[in-house]
């Protein structure tokens, strides 16, 4: 059985998905995904929250939140110093119109029935509450428990019992070239003492090439590699 990490670990680990360094190979997905969800808080009500985090081993936006959560509380199938209730996200021993908010980033991918867990977050919301989601669309299998990959249209359809749902593509196809490639290279590198090398050297530099060649796919998401989701219920 894994080791469970501790709180310094599961925070560290936390701090480094908000604020990624040059050599994560996720470096450009995972700013695009700060800033959705930075920009996104406007959306939400102007007063305290009662939060659900749905796969929350890790918190890495709890930060972001600042002082607007009155009640936080976190469940994923894994035991971790962050998480309050060990649960499936299929059933959320939650009763109905609990929270006003639900976060649930890369989680629906490990999924068999991701409708089921996006029926359960809606159940849980209040009227007019919010969930932020995130999802691939391009990435390796990484865990033989995988069954998704996610795009904006089959996104819109398992979330076509909210009210209002808005999905937005964590960069551009230049992005997604850039942070595939990435991805490629630190999965696929032999031996394996190469990895940190590569992010120490290769990795930056494609990250950086990415960065200040984006902007030169403009709009086009056909090869987006993520993709996170507003939807109010």
């Amino acid at each position: 059985m894994p080791q469970q990490p501790t709180l310094e670990q599961a925070l560290r680990e936390s701090g480094r998905r908000l604020h990624p360094s040059l050599g994560n190979p996720n470096w450009l997905v995972l700013r695009q995904r700060r800033r959705i969800f930075q920009q996104g808080l406007a959306k939400l009500p102007k007063k305290k929250l009662s939060i659900l985090d749905v796969g929350g081993r890790l918190q890495p936006y709890r930060e972001v939140l600042g002082i607007r959560p009155e009640l936080y509380l976190a469940i994923d199938l894994e035991r971790s110093p962050l998480v309050n209730t060990v649960a499936a996200a299929e059933a959320l021993p939650f009763g109905d119109g609990q929270f006003d908010f639900v976060i649930c980033t890369q989680l629906l991918q490990y999924c068999p029935d991701p409708y089921r867990v996006v029926c359960e977050v809606r159940r849980v919301l209040r009227s007019g509450g919010f969930a932020f989601l995130s999802v691939p669309s391009i990435f390796v299998r990484d865990h033989d428990h995988e069954c998704w990959r996610f795009l904006p249209q089959g996104l819109r359809y398992i979330l076509r019992d909210f009210a209002a749902v808005e999905v937005v593509a964590e960069g551009n196809s230049l992005t997604g070239f850039f942070r595939t490639a990435n991805v490629f290279l630190t999965s696929f590198a032999r031996p394996r003492f190469l990895v940190p090398v590569l992010e120490w050297t290769l990795i930056p530099v494609l990250n950086l090439a990415g960065s200040l060649l984006e902007r030169c796919g403009g709009t086009n998401d056909a090869f987006a590699a993520n993709f996170s989701v507003w939807a109010q219920k």
